[in-house]
């Protein structure tokens, strides 16, 4: 265990976290380590919706590059930030034992919902969902990272902001008042932190695989399948959720309109040895539902 596994991660305070963990995690096992902090385009264009951006993977890309020129071995990310295809020579190594799966709104006060709202976030499914529920609300378009985001809450006269639970609990700066939205589906893999590595490098490969959750990536490798097959990324509405109970797993998934005017959803029980093709099929449903002319919509309202 000579080697010094470099940990490549970007550099704000959520992702230095997430990457610390993982140095923690290896280091109990006897593995020597290095944070090596990057910053990415997502974190410098702080003032254009990602669907805007043109690139999918906007948070990961940097560090692919990195890897790929081996200035890291191993790239720590929040899971849903990465593309459902991985770069040529690039591997999912391992997912941790996931967090909170919420999404939840913070507020300054307390909220009349019957009432005229404006509420933030830089999420196209949040969005969709919220005007789903709401749809004489304002949603605005909010960016940054988690700790900008909360300022930006405090400076402007928005009624709330919806954030991932697990993202403010992982930093310690959850508010005392905020709401827990059980009712929307979160994105693919929320919640859940993954370790990818060089495909010629076992080393780092099988150090990274100790810390595997197989639940945890079971149910996110669902989730991921789903989003894959319904061509989603940044660009569309599109939430899932697997949960393991005992033999079976039970999963949600929806697609919306930009608008939220338009919702398709299913809900599936089904047995967990059948885990492999479940994303795939789940989507391949929805699209048979209409998916596939509302996909077909918002790709053409996202290019104008």
């Amino acid at each position: 265990m000579n080697k010094v596994i470099k940990i490549g991660t970007r550099d704000s305070q959520l992702a230095l976290w997430q990457a610390h963990t993982v140095e923690n995690q290896l280091q109990a096992l006897g593995y020597k380590t290095q944070i090596v902090p990057v910053k990415s385009a997502g974190d410098l264009k702080l003032d254009t919706p990602l669907y805007e951006l043109g690139i999918t993977g906007i948070f990961t890309k940097t560090l692919d590059v990195a890897m790929l020129n081996n200035t890291v071995d191993i790239a720590v990310h929040s899971l849903k930030d990465v593309p459902t295809a991985l770069p040529k020579g690039i591997v999912q190594a391992a997912v941790l034992k996931r967090a909170s799966t919420l999404d939840i709104l913070v507020t300054k006060e307390v909220v009349d919902y019957t009432k005229s709202c404006t509420i933030a976030t830089g999420s196209l499914r949040r969005k969709a969902q919220w005007l789903h529920k709401y749809p004489t609300h304002t949603v605005v378009d909010l960016r940054g990272n988690v700790n900008t985001r909360l300022q930006k809450l405090q400076d402007n006269s928005w009624q709330g902001a919806i954030f991932a639970k697990a993202g403010l609990e992982r930093i310690d700066v959850l508010p005392s008042r905020y709401t827990s939205l059980d009712w929307m589906t979160p994105a693919p893999a929320q919640g859940a932190m993954t370790i990818v590595a060089l495909e010629k490098d076992p080393f780092c490969i099988e150090a990274a695989q100790k810390l595997n959750d197989t639940p945890s990536q079971i149910c996110t490798q669902i989730e991921r399948d789903f989003l894959r097959t319904l061509e989603g990324g940044c660009t569309a509405p599109i939430g899932a959720l697997a949960k393991i109970e005992g033999n079976t797993i039970e999963f949600k998934g929806c697609l919306l309109s930009l608008d939220g005017t338009k919702k398709i959803a299913i809900e599936k029980t089904i047995s967990l040895n059948l885990a492999a093709k479940a994303g795939d099929a789940f989507a391949k449903e929805v699209l048979q539902k209409g998916g596939d002319v509302l996909l077909k919509e918002i790709k053409a309202a996202v290019n104008l």
